[in-house]
């Protein structure tokens, strides 16, 4: 075991410093003074950071620090501690390093040995968390699904068995597939907060079950950034639904939804086409066309 002292350990120190997810007035007074007093402040969009530094007025000179620079920016951080200086490093909103190029640096950072110290402050997980009136804890933070429909898919159906309360992010681009592919991993019952715009003037959070959610996501016109907030399966969540129409033709599953569900053919159709993840119109060919 390595013991950092932070205070105390002398030579260059990384800040991760947390920047707030929308409201100004959540900037913390030691956010504005590490910011000020350090030599440099490493930014993931140094645009961005900017507008924060001129409202709070700090003139501590940018450096970029992203995904796409990890080694070139890396080395000009490294080589700024190695001359016995400070660095701070922020996110565009938030805690560095959650779903964020900081955790390449501090993992660096810590390798040759210098001290890395974290600033807290705020977090839309952790704010969407305490906001969506499900338990608290445990809960498992996993961050934006993949991209991939078959990996995510796969991903909902690992998910589904889990007990704690999921946090997930997701961008209003995805955020429909990913609502309708967690209906048919999660079961449309289990309860969920859909959280966006947190602590800006249109902060929205909305409560109620995962099929309400997708049902609501078809109609919205989707903006800002999303937290969602999933209830674990348990004896009140109820057990995932398996997919018990795995095999069946879509003609076969839209018929079996009518029996099983008493469902009007167009609401069966609607509902098989989310749970396969395809498209109304072919579901719809197929249940017609082949009657």
């Amino acid at each position: 075991m390595k013991s950092q002292k932070s205070v105390q350990d002398p030579g260059g120190k990384l800040y991760l410093v947390a920047t707030p997810i929308g409201n100004l007035e959540d900037m913390t007074y030691r956010a504005v003074r590490v910011m000020s007093e350090s030599a440099a402040i490493a930014a993931e969009d140094t645009r961005n950071t900017k507008k924060l530094c001129s409202h709070f007025g700090i003139g501590t000179p940018l450096i970029s620090y992203h995904e796409h620079n990890l080694e070139a920016g890396g080395d000009r951080i490294l080589g700024i501690l190695a001359e016995g200086k400070d660095v701070a490093l922020v996110s565009d909103a938030g805690m560095p390093c959650i779903s964020d190029p900081g955790a390449d640096i501090a993992a660096r950072a810590i390798a040759e040995g210098f001290a890395v110290v974290p600033l807290p402050g705020a977090n839309a997980a952790l704010t969407a968390l305490i906001a969506s009136g499900l338990p608290a804890q445990p809960f498992l933070f996993y961050g934006f699904p993949t991209r991939k429909k078959a990996d995510r898919r796969e991903l909902f159906r690992q998910l589904a068995g889990r007990v704690e309360t999921i946090l997930l992010y997701e961008s209003p681009h995805r955020l429909k597939e990913s609502l309708r592919d967690m209906e048919a991993a999660f079961g449309t019952g289990r309860r969920i907060a859909v959280v966006r715009e947190l602590t800006k003037k249109f902060e929205e959070i909305l409560r109620g079950t995962v099929g309400e959610a997708a049902a609501w996501a078809e109609e919205t016109d989707l903006k800002g950034e999303f937290c969602l907030v999933v209830e674990g399966a348990g004896e009140e969540a109820g057990e995932p639904e398996d997919e018990w129409w795995t095999g069946l033709p879509a003609k076969e599953h839209v018929e079996a939804l009518i029996e099983r569900e008493n469902l009007p053919s167009k609401e069966a159709i609607k509902a098989a086409a989310k749970a396969r993840g395809e498209a109304k119109r072919d579901v719809y060919r197929a249940y017609h066309l082949e009657k």
